[in-house]
């Protein structure tokens, strides 16, 4: 256990640098959420999305399993529930 003990500390010290760094780019929403596009209509997620802070693109699933991804431009806004 001893041995382990300096591996764990490098371990959570460096989970803090990412955060620290801004490497971290996706946050994680709870969901179902439903997304407002740029034409009027809206999309609603089965599950969570991801959004990049960086890019500001949502990604989401449909109800079939399939990944897609929506960027700036193409939606005004999104909630979750």
């Amino acid at each position: 256990m001893k041995k382990c003990l300096p591996f764990l500390i490098l371990f959570f010290t460096g989970c803090s640098l990412f955060d620290e760094t801004k490497l971290v780019d996706i946050r994680d929403i709870d969901g179902p959420c439903t997304i407002l596009l740029t034409d009027g209509t809206t999309i609603v997620s089965n599950g969570d999305i991801e959004l990049s802070k960086r890019t500001q693109a949502i990604t989401y699933r449909d109800e079939d399993g399939k990944i897609w991804s929506l960027f700036k431009d193409d939606y005004t806004s999104y909630s979750c529930d």
